[in-house]
């Protein structure tokens, strides 16, 4: 490993584009304090951000560490660590930081850091992994080999469930964390939704929302409407609501093609496209849930302008109060919702795609089809 002069450590954070790199950014404006101040030992820090795809074409971790090694052997850096937001999995376990204190590299995966606090608890990954691929200096003390390093603070505390996982032989890393069980797996499912940022969702379907917000200001002046809404109970409106909002998912879904299948048939991968499709749905239901209330909201405001209560109460016999004006737009929105789905179906796959994924996730899924059609064709 380089080793800079001065007792300066370069601290390199190759991140891939869109949200690593943001997240890579914001850390560098305090990491190097913070990390002399961690160190004490008078050692001072230089962190530089690389953005570039370093995951291009692969999620293996194996592949990725060398491709890290490879692309730091030119440069300057004594320490690399590269920050991804795609899952990564070995040995069917969800891998969170891969370590090699022999070339001074950590690889993080950021979905398992889960889904909230996540540049918080990302500086403080980043940090644990820089101190500790730094070591001490110049003690004279001989460092354990490789493969026999004992656990560090991955292993417990804030990151539980985390524990050391498996390594082969000809692997670069030699420390692995890993998450298990069940609160893992739903760590690394936040993560992806988070990562995935499902309220990009609401202005990437233009064309749905267009649709159902005309739907609804049809609706609103509609009188066959208004009888309905009066005569409909609470029960009714919470299945119309649960009904419109999981048609509106499942099109999405469907439509675009966003369900992920699995070309092999083994138990990692079966768990892989599982932990995918529950991704999804989380990030499609979030995103088409905050179109739901935003409609809510809209309904609400254009039928406080435009009803006339006298004509609303010559219909339903009854005179409009605040219930009925909440009542109504709660109805309106179910069925505006059913009619932003069917809009939907105008907009491209690509846009749906691009709406409801990161951009690591839309290549990962390229990548997929496209070795899923070369095997067709052969």
């Amino acid at each position: 490993m380089y080793m800079s002069p001065q007792d300066v450590t370069v601290v390199a954070l190759l991140a891939d584009p869109d949200a690593p790199t943001d997240i890579a950014q914001r850390m560098a404006r305090v990491l190097s304090t913070r990390l002399a101040d961690r160190s004490g030992q008078g050692r001072r820090f230089d962190v530089r951000v690389v953005s570039e795809p370093f995951t291009a074409g692969t999620e293996d971790p194996h592949t990725l560490m060398r491709r890290i090694k490879d692309r730091g052997s030119a440069e300057d850096w004594d320490i690399i660590v590269a920050l991804t937001d795609l899952p990564l999995h070995s040995h069917g376990r969800k891998v969170v930081v891969d370590l090699s204190h022999e070339h001074g590299l950590a690889l993080l995966s950021l979905p398992s850091l889960g889904g909230l606090r996540l540049q918080t608890r990302a500086r403080r990954a980043v940090e644990e992994a820089v101190l500790g691929l730094a070591g001490p200096q110049d003690t004279g003390v001989e460092e354990p080999p490789r493969r026999q390093r004992h656990p560090g603070p991955f292993a417990g505390g804030r990151l539980t469930p985390v524990h050391p996982g498996q390594l082969g032989e000809e692997e670069t890393a030699d420390l692995r964390y890993v998450l298990s069980g069940p609160r893992g797996y739903l760590r690394v499912l936040l993560g992806m939704v988070r990562a995935n940022r499902p309220w990009r969702l609401v202005p990437g379907l233009s064309k749905a929302l267009a649709a159902a917000l005309a739907t609804g200001a049809v609706a609103t002046v509609n009188s066959t409407v208004w009888s309905l809404a009066d005569a409909l109970s609470a029960p009714r409106l919470v299945i119309a609501m649960v009904g419109s909002v999981a048609l509106m998912i499942g099109w999405l879904i469907v439509d675009a093609e966003l369900w992920h299948r699995s070309a092999e048939g083994s138990p990692e991968a079966r768990q892989k496209a599982r932990l995918y499709n529950a991704s999804t749905v989380l990030t499609v239901g979030i995103g088409v849930l905050v179109c739901y209330v935003g409609l809510l909201l809209v309904n609400m405001v254009w039928a406080l302008f435009i009803l006339n209560e006298q004509v609303f109460a010559s219909t339903t016999r009854e005179p409009m109060d605040a219930t009925d004006y909440w009542t109504l737009s709660w109805f309106v929105a179910s069925t505006a919702t059913v009619g932003g789905a069917l809009g939907s179906g105008l907009e491209s796959d690509e846009a749906i795609r691009a709406a409801a994924y990161s951009k690591r996730e839309q290549e990962r899924r390229h990548m997929l089809q496209d070795d899923q059609g070369v095997q067709r064709m052969t």
